[in-house]
């Protein structure tokens, strides 16, 4: 049985180094239905995520990005997911949202990625939690996640486990590592361009103000740099 011994080992190391990365926190324990229902709740009857986006679904999500909420000091966890709820309420209007409004009229196709190219027919705008847009997002996204995300980019609105995945794979690769910095630094991650630096106050202090609700309702400080 010696050949079993190298995969046992290997799964014994990765065992260990997710024991390094994560500290225990129970996500689940913080996103409560009770704080879930509080952000659907104040969506529309008639809002499509309203029958779409699901508790259940997430906490199911986080097996693929077990990193998500569990870095750090219990503070430090509950600030990250009050951070991650504050924009996704803000980027779906409390769960109303699948896509983007008129999303399918505009172009998300960055020719110049060759990684990543563009599938005719297909849109890249915003979809999910988070509203996953660009090819260069999607095309990497179904790679984590287990499906053609260039050729079947539609499967984020269609799918809310593969929805709430591709939220978290954005969050784990463009947001988490800056969590440290404040949350203007996510800001800065997901919208900067179009946001920061005076491009919409309106939209940073919306995304501020869910931020501070969450984490009061988490009894966290929601420490310092909340703005871009």
């Amino acid at each position: 049985m010696a050949f079993l011994l190298k995969p046992l080992l290997l799964s014994t190391i990765l065992y260990l180094t997710l024991l390094t990365l994560t500290n225990g926190v129970s996500v689940e324990d913080i996103v409560t239905q009770s704080f879930f229902d509080g952000i659907i709740g104040q969506a529309d009857a008639s809002c499509a995520g309203k029958g779409f986006y699901t508790r259940d679904a997430f906490l199911s999500s986080l097996g693929s990005y077990p990193a998500f909420g569990q870095t750090g000091t219990t503070d430090d966890s509950k600030k990250e997911i009050a951070a991650f709820f504050a924009h996704v309420t803000h980027e779906t209007g409390h769960f109303c949202y699948i896509e983007e409004i008129n999303g399918a009229s505009q172009d998300y196709c960055n020719k110049t990625n060759t990684q990543y190219p563009c599938v005719a027919g297909k849109g890249y705008y915003g979809r999910g939690p988070l509203q996953l847009t660009w090819n260069y997002n999607y095309g990497p996204a179904g790679e984590s996640i287990g499906f053609d995300g260039l050729s079947s980019p539609e499967t984020v609105a269609n799918d809310v486990n593969t929805s709430f995945k591709a939220a978290l794979w954005f969050w784990m690769q463009n947001v988490h590592s800056v969590i440290g910095d404040g949350f203007g630094a996510t800001i800065k991650a997901i919208n900067g361009a179009v946001e920061c630096n005076g491009g919409n106050t309106a939209a940073v202090n919306a995304r501020v103000g869910y931020y501070k609700d969450y984490c009061q309702q988490f009894g966290v400080d929601p420490g310092q740099n909340l703005t871009c």
